[in-house]
């Protein structure tokens, strides 16, 4: 690809990749204490919060994997970026919980809740997450590189590739530690926010698509079973069922939101508990973007595709989903204006992204849980800094020779969807122990200990039993299909990992620790949790009986559906005001945490009314 390139693509290239070492160094001459180096000396702004979070949760293989997918299945991947119910749990449940605890690892935050033991072992189950998506991320990445240096003097090697992504996150991760991370993710996601929307709006452009409104009319002329600007697909379906989508997709949305490490590493560093709110809030709603600009320019390069190259392929489309965001770019952007060195650099930018924040995480976990805990409790500062370094080099270290060992360089389909059945065996357990440890005080630790270990068995065991026998009955295979999707395996996983704990809490293992729940105390009310989620559910049903019984089309009640989600909120903020006996009005201002979320969240529900 760079053989193609023009001098004014290399050198916007060159220097948009050379301004993140370059700020990461700067920032890496500072002299750092441990919370320096691990949280950014707990001083993050809003704004870079929301650039943190959304850098560090979108890498490469998503910008190509979630065009790929739209490519080849549609519009229904925008589930993996409608994510409010996770950010309200972090918002209004955990946020203040965390913080208030002062830790710099959520493993800390069990064992103040359970004991040692839940927090190694969180500490371990996270190193195994991170490990997979690191590999992930280096894999894709080394094959961007291979292709945008195919065809030079530059040409690498899949090794070659690998290496060079370690070596760059390093020059700035190991010496900058967070504060470094945090600046770099920013400008980075400013990278990867042009690069995406450069790629959509030259792919919409094309006479074969005439912009979104032209790709949602082409997408209606088809017969409907092959429609693709759809959020909902058959229970049946092997990769994106509805059923799976709004009971495992939505609990791994928690996950990741609520109490996973490295994601929310950057709401512990934030300056203020508002702070933290705002970038958690706003990076949602950078997140809705993306159906927009990359699932949807997928659509488009599958019809626009279909209508250059399928007649002189003999009407044949046998073509890799994963590289229709590299096809695009040779296809649509235009070339001598230094769009294509802008968008390539993006797509760069966004390896790193993820991979030095999950290297952050990785390290901050293994110096703060292993050695401080267990080999040097009297470390000073300068000790535990030097040993996160070292564990920087080390995890980059085991992450190429895992990615060399685990994964050939012939990329397969929809490998973004791979990636994240892998990582689904760890985290019900995980997500069950904080989830049940803050509301319930009942939850033991030796449970909760137990929960979190068989619950990846508990999955194997339901993947096992179901396509081994449960499927082979024709009628539960036509429900759910021949495969158990792994979305429905984390739902039975979560239910079954949260039986365990529940049932050993009131019987073989009862609490004794109740202060260990004390601690955490927030203001939250279990039932008025509750209560406001049956309101949310009520509403919401009402709606859905409007269209399956009213015979009203979704797209007629998206907008009503989205205001009447939003007077739920606003509800909630006077009767906040009220009970705060405060004099001032409720109204939509800049710090109005809840009312920020009530748009965010009536925004995703009317899309999800709008693309039904």
């Amino acid at each position: 690809m760079l053989s193609q390139l023009q001098t004014i693509d290399i050198i916007v290239l060159i220097l948009m990749l050379a301004i993140m070492p370059t700020a990461g160094i700067i920032i890496a001459l500072r002299k750092k204490t441990a919370e320096d180096y691990f949280l950014a000396g707990r001083n993050i702004r809003w704004w870079a919060v929301a650039g943190s979070v959304f850098g560090t949760n979108i890498s490469s293989f998503h910008l190509i994997g979630m065009l790929g997918i739209g490519y080849s299945i549609g519009f229904v991947q925008a589930h993996y970026e409608i994510v409010f119910p996770a950010i309200l749990l972090l918002c209004f449940v955990f946020l203040t919980s965390y913080r208030r605890l002062d830790v710099f690892t959520l493993s800390q935050y069990l064992e103040v809740r359970y004991n040692d033991k839940a927090r190694l072992l969180y500490t371990i189950l996270l190193i195994l997450i991170i490990l997979v998506q690191l590999v992930g991320s280096f894999y894709v990445g080394s094959l961007t590189l291979q292709w945008l240096f195919g065809g030079t003097s530059f040409e690498m090697s899949y090794a070659t590739g690998l290496l060079l992504i370690g070596l760059i996150t390093c020059s700035y991760t190991i010496w900058g530690g967070m504060e470094s991370i945090v600046v770099t993710d920013t400008i980075q996601t400013l990278m990867m926010l042009a690069a995406g929307t450069a790629v959509a709006y030259f792919t919409l452009s094309q006479p074969e698509i005439g912009g979104f409104t032209g790709l949602l009319n082409l997408d209606a002329a088809q017969p409907r079973e092959v429609q693709k600007m759809h959020l909902y697909l058959p229970s049946d379906h092997p990769n994106l069922p509805w059923t799976g989508i709004f009971t495992g997709l939505l609990l791994q949305h928690c996950f990741n939101f609520s109490t996973n490490q490295f994601l929310v590493q950057r709401v512990l560093a934030a300056n203020s508990d508002s702070d933290a709110r705002k970038g958690v809030i706003a990076s949602g709603f950078l997140k809705l973007t993306i159906p927009f600009f990359s699932i949807s320019a997928g659509v488009a390069a599958y019809y626009l595709f279909r209508a250059r190259f399928a007649a002189s392929a003999g009407g044949a489309m046998d073509f890799n989903s994963d590289n229709a965001f590299l096809r695009l770019v040779e296809t649509v952007i235009p070339h001598g204006t230094g769009l294509v060195g802008m968008i390539l650099a993006g797509l760069t930018a966004a390896t790193f992204s993820s991979v030095d924040s999950m290297m952050n995480a990785a390290t901050t976990l293994l110096t703060v849980d292993v050695y401080q805990k267990y080999v040097n409790p009297k470390a000073t500062d300068r000790q535990i800094v030097r040993f996160g370094r070292l564990m920087i080099v080390v995890m980059v270290v085991a992450s190429i020779g895992l990615a060399l060992w685990t994964y050939t360089p012939d990329r397969t389909n929809n490998f973004m969807l791979k990636v994240s059945a892998q990582l689904s065996y760890f985290t019900p357990g995980i997500m069950v122990a904080f989830f049940v440890g803050i509301l319930w005080r009942g939850a033991s630790a030796r449970a909760a200990v137990v929960a979190m270990a068989v619950a990846p068995f508990y999955g194997l065991l339901a993947e096992f039993l179901y396509n081994n026998f449960l499927s082979t009955n024709p009628s539960v295979a036509a429900v759910f299909g021949e495969k158990l999707n792994f979305m429905h395996r984390v739902f039975l996983t979560f239910l079954l990992t949260l039986t365990t704990l529940i049932v050993l809490s009131r019987t073989a293992f009862p609490n004794l620790r109740p202060e260990g729940f004390e601690r955490l105390r927030v203001d939250i009310d279990a039932g008025q949790l509750a209560r406001a989620v049956g309101l949310f559910l009520l509403v919401q049903a009402v709606f859905i009986g409007l269209v399956f019984v009213g015979g009203f089309s979704p797209k007629s009640v998206a907008v009503w559906a989205a205001l009447a989600t939003f007077g739920l909120f606003l509800k909630s903020e006077r009767a906040r005001e009220r009970k705060r006996e405060s004099v001032v009005q409720a109204g939509f201002s800049f710090n109005n945490d809840l009312l920020w979320a009530g748009l965010l969240t009536s925004i995703s529900v009317g899309v999800l009314y709008y693309f039904a």
